[in-house]
């Protein structure tokens, strides 16, 4: 990446297609999901955390194991929607579905 001077106006839509490809392509696709896998992850993270229990309780609780928790919260595995709703059932949530309208 180069070094953007103050007075440089910075492009950040250029920078993304730089680094992820054009909106749109296979490549950029793969990025976003990358990325939408890792905030998931986080999300359950944080979740857990707050919740004061161990990935090893929550995977306990939603009948998988310590290292399958520790992969979605690091946005290496992205749970199927029927194990996030375990998953969020288990930390004492619920998912709500709004029209963003």
């Amino acid at each position: 990446m180069k070094k953007i001077k103050k007075t440089e106006i910075f492009d950040v839509d250029a920078q993304l297609d730089a680094f992820f490809g054009k909106e749109g392509s296979p490549e950029r696709r793969a990025a976003e999901e990358r990325a939408n896998a890792f905030f998931t992850g986080q999300i359950i993270e944080e979740a857990r955390k707050k919740a004061n229990i161990t990935q090893a309780e929550l995977a306990e609780r939603i009948g998988t194991n310590k290292s399958y928790i520790s992969r979605v919260e690091n946005g290496r595995t992205e749970p199927k929607v029927s194990t996030f709703y375990r998953i969020a059932a288990a930390l004492g949530l619920s998912v709500e579905l709004m029209p963003t309208n």
